[in-house]
């Protein structure tokens, strides 16, 4: 059955004198949830919801003098929440790293004095704060609060739909904020895993499991000198955050070697599949790894 159907379902009255509150809150519920739709996000066709609740409202409310008040209360409340926002990310101080039809990949930075636009994040996201730096939060109501203090590294999620703009602020020679952060471009986790015989790359001895949920799974590892992890593969598709840097040898099953060095603020996609193993040679390189659902 159609989504309109079923909602409209809900709105049968069995004349038009008996409208009332159930049935005015069944439009509105009809106006969110088309424009939550998850298959679409960000999407929204303003113009078809509107004739579709005027034909709505016209075939229930004919003939009433208050119609024409609730129904334009209905439709401008529709109109509000319909309301387009640009998505998140780009904006000034970002930087696209990487992309495939998964994710995206972004290097944020808080730049301070910049003023910044109201977005709406369209995807659910993943992500490590890197440094922290004075931000301040703006909601559409106007209200403004600092942002959260963390300790990074510091490991996030977000889930999709939310709408602010954010905004650095500080002294000369206070630290703007960083962060690496993720799109999860997918609506929901699809399940995708690698089987095999070999050891996960995840859980290993000295691992950390940092945050853990239906979409992600993040693990905070420091590779450390003459400790080389055996032979692995990745079963999931994964987003490597390089937290510290340093010098790691990487070996695959064909006997090929790579010497990989690494910075603070790196990242890299890890395609579900890949069989290696590593070994810190320079230092004791530190990374968050997310795991993708």
């Amino acid at each position: 059955m159609a989504f309109w159907q079923q909602v409209g379902g809900l709105i049968r009255p069995r004349s038009a004198l008996e409208i009332g509150p159930s049935n005015a809150w069944a439009l509105l519920i009809l106006w969110m949830a088309f424009y939550s739709n998850a298959a679409n996000p960000g999407y929204v066709n303003r113009a078809a919801i509107t004739r579709k609740c005027y034909r709505l409202v016209s075939m229930k409310m004919q003939g009433i003098a208050k119609i024409g008040l609730l129904s334009a209360g209905i439709c401008g409340a529709g109109l509000l929440l319909a309301q387009s926002y640009p998505h998140a990310f780009p904006r000034e101080g970002v930087k696209k790293l990487f992309e495939n039809e998964r994710i995206t990949i972004w290097e944020v930075n808080w730049i301070k004095n910049v003023p910044q636009p109201f977005h709406r994040h369209l995807y659910d996201m993943a992500g490590v704060y890197l440094r922290y730096g004075h931000v301040q939060i703006t909601t559409l109501d106007g209200k403004v609060t600092p942002g959260f203090y963390f300790e990074p590294p510091f490991p996030y999620f977000q889930l999709r739909g939310r709408t602010h703009k954010e905004e650095a602020v500080g002294g000369p020679n206070d630290p703007e904020e960083l962060a690496i952060m993720v799109d999860l471009k997918e609506p929901e986790a699809t399940g995708a895993v690698t089987s095999s015989q070999m050891p996960p790359a995840f859980p290993r001895e000295g691992a950390k499991d940092v945050l853990d949920n239906a979409r992600v799974r993040m693990w905070d590892y420091a590779w450390l000198p003459e400790r080389p992890v055996a032979m692995h593969i990745h079963d999931r598709d994964s987003v490597e955050i390089t937290v510290t840097g340093g010098t790691l040898r990487v070996k695959t099953p064909d006997g090929k070697e790579e010497i990989r060095t690494v910075a603070m603020k790196d990242a890299r996609f890890v395609p579900r599949g890949r069989v290696d193993s590593e070994e810190a040679v320079d230092s004791s390189p530190r990374a968050i790894t997310i795991e993708l659902k």
